[in-house]
């Protein structure tokens, strides 16, 4: 016949002071979640600035800027244009022939250092017509001509004929004014 185990008697607990638990350890809180960064709606682009254009367009002016932009790709073969892009920028590059630059200035300074790739030639070329626009050129003072005296005929810069100041002022005292040699 089966014989039962004995039960376990419970142990007897240490006498003395009784020994406090230790206290838990805070568990440190979680984090709050970082706040999911949502961008800002974002506004509407500006409008882009627009292609500067020549002040007194002509047929040559145009003609010019077309053949340079065309021109292109033979010195910088990555500048490839469509004719849609050549008739959108032929004002911009008029604008710069206009205030005085030459076609070499002007293809050095469009087409100088590319990002690597050039992924549109177009874009770029409209970016630099806008942003190195050079200032136009202040105007000349005018040239005043060369007359000739009509009592000695010696030259002199005024805008019309007339005496020169020696023979005006010898007319003002009344005396002979600068006879021509002969």
């Amino acid at each position: 016949e089966p014989v039962p185990e004995p039960e376990a008697e419970p142990e007897p607990e240490p006498e003395g002071e009784p020994v406090p638990e230790p206290e838990a350890e805070p568990v440190p809180e979680e984090p709050a979640p970082a706040p999911r960064l949502v961008p800002p709606p974002t506004a509407p682009r500006p409008p882009r600035p627009p292609l500067p254009g020549p002040c007194r367009p002509t047929e040559a002016l145009y003609a010019t800027a077309a053949d340079l932009l065309a021109g292109l790709r033979r010195t910088a073969p990555v500048f490839v244009l469509s004719e849609e892009d050549v008739r959108r920028l032929v004002p911009g590059v008029a604008a710069w022939l206009e205030r005085g630059m030459r076609p070499d200035a002007v293809r050095e300074a469009l087409t100088a250092d590319p990002p690597v790739p050039l992924r549109h030639p177009a874009k770029l070329l409209r970016h630099r017509l806008i942003a190195k626009l050079p200032p136009p050129l202040s105007a000349a003072a005018p040239v005043v001509p060369l007359q000739n005296c009509d009592d000695c005929d010696r030259a002199f810069r005024s805008p019309v004929a007339g005496v020169c100041r020696g023979c005006g002022d010898a007319r003002a005292e009344g005396a002979e004014p600068f006879a021509l040699s002969a």
